[in-house]
């Protein structure tokens, strides 16, 4: 019988694929589980329009994602923070991937997500930074930060 999965079946088969399974075991686990579907000719159409709409959003993510790595990479794109720094040249406050977000909003338009921002530990210098950002699966970019004393 042929099924299409709707979870992840160890050993089996994966979500969206469509597999020949024995009869008995697709009606009496597969089925009666809620981890596959039969696979008849209108199910396997809606399968593939739910494949072809998720290529889409990903292409859109995909394009969304270039044009914001295009924005970062400007002249003009530079983070401006002005903190306290103290006589060893530290700042009083730290500079964290939120912050860092939340200026790049503010400051250019740019929305972009704080667990985006690769930050290992919060920025406590001055000085001319350069950020890794993972914008997508396949694209990085780079956030510069400048950070005054105030």
């Amino acid at each position: 019988m042929k099924v299409i999965f709707l979870a992840d079946v160890k050993g089996k088969g994966k979500r969206g694929e469509v597999k020949e399974v024995s009869t008995g075991y697709a009606q009496n686990f597969l089925i009666k589980k809620n981890l596959a579907k039969e696979a008849t000719k209108q199910a396997i159409n809606e399968l593939k329009g739910k494949q072809k709409s998720e290529e889409k959003a990903q292409a859109e993510l995909l394009a969304e994602a270039k044009a914001v790595k295009v924005k970062l990479e400007q002249e003009s794109t530079l983070v401006q923070f002005s903190e306290k720094v103290g006589p060893d040249g530290r700042t009083f406050g730290s500079i964290t991937s939120k912050k860092i977000s939340e200026e790049l909003n503010k400051q250019f338009g740019i929305k972009l997500d704080k667990r985006y921002i690769k930050l290992d530990h919060p920025i406590r210098t001055i000085g001319l930074i350069e950020i890794p950002v993972k914008l997508h699966k396949d694209i990085d970019g780079i956030i510069k930060l400048q950070i005054k004393e105030a």
